[in-house]
């Protein structure tokens, strides 16, 4: 009678270890690759999410998540066509879309992913010159995108996006570009105020124009003048006379 107690017991105790080590629960965005006897089983070895039942010892299950992963890319020293010794760091968005692939065919994607990103922003960038990488960064993103992505098709990862963050370079360098940004800055405002003035001169003439051939508009036009001047608050008052008023004396006196 006291041996059956604890048999059932040791019977409870192995159930329970069975259990706890059959039994797997998957979030919606984890799936698991199982191995039986180091072979993948059926429809790829993935499965989830929800419950899975594993046979102990002979299934082993690794977890994979499908979230996006945003990866920073340490800075890299590179040196560009043109020369110049820059520093650069980037972020890399990807995520796995085939988890066998992903536990397979490399070791650990993850790493993996961060070595090939880090040596395709030297092997790019240094296939570029500065002013590309300042004034193009869009398109420099994008050819990173699709040979990272090309890259680690195999593996079952997909390569969504790629981002330049920044660009660090050398003292001697941001000065020279500041200055060759401040001459920039000011011959666009030479050009400007040449620009205006050719443009005053232009309406000036077609206005001189206009009043020589409409004798009348130019009385209008001193008219108003004297309207203003009359508005002011002057102590003394200039009264400016049109030539043409003075052409009626001095046409008789030619004459005679």
């Amino acid at each position: 009678m006291q041996t059956f107690p604890v048999f059932t017991v040791v019977i409870i105790f192995f159930v329970v270890i069975f259990l706890m080590n059959a039994i797997r629960i998957l979030r919606e965005y984890e799936r698991g690759v199982v191995f039986r006897l180091g072979r993948l089983i059926g429809n790829g070895g993935v499965k989830g999410p929800g419950l899975i039942l594993l046979i102990p010892i002979i299934d082993k299950m690794v977890k994979v998540s499908l979230r996006t992963v945003v990866m920073d890319v340490p800075p890299q020293d590179v040196i560009t066509q043109d020369n110049v010794s820059i520093k650069v760091n980037a972020v890399v968005y990807f995520r796995v879309i085939e988890p066998q692939n992903a536990i397979v065919q490399v070791e650990n994607y993850l790493q993996a992913t961060s070595q090939l990103s880090q040596t395709t922003l030297r092997s790019v960038l240094g296939q570029s010159e500065l002013d590309d990488l300042l004034s193009q960064r869009e398109k420099i993103n994008q050819k990173l995108q699709q040979i990272i992505d090309a890259h680690t098709e195999s593996w079952g990862i997909k390569v969504s996006n790629v981002e330049v963050k920044q660009i660090d370079l050398p003292q001697e360098m941001q000065r020279a570009m500041a200055k060759q940004a401040e001459a920039e800055r000011e011959r666009r405002s030479k050009v400007i105020a040449a620009e205006g003035e050719y443009q005053a001169s232009q309406r000036l003439a077609d206005a001189s124009k206009i009043l020589s051939e409409q004798p009348s508009a130019l009385t209008l036009r001193y008219l108003q003048t004297l309207r203003e001047i009359a508005t002011e608050k002057n102590s003394t008052t200039i009264f400016p006379i049109p030539i043409e008023l003075l052409k009626v004396f001095l046409e008789p006196r030619k004459s005679g």
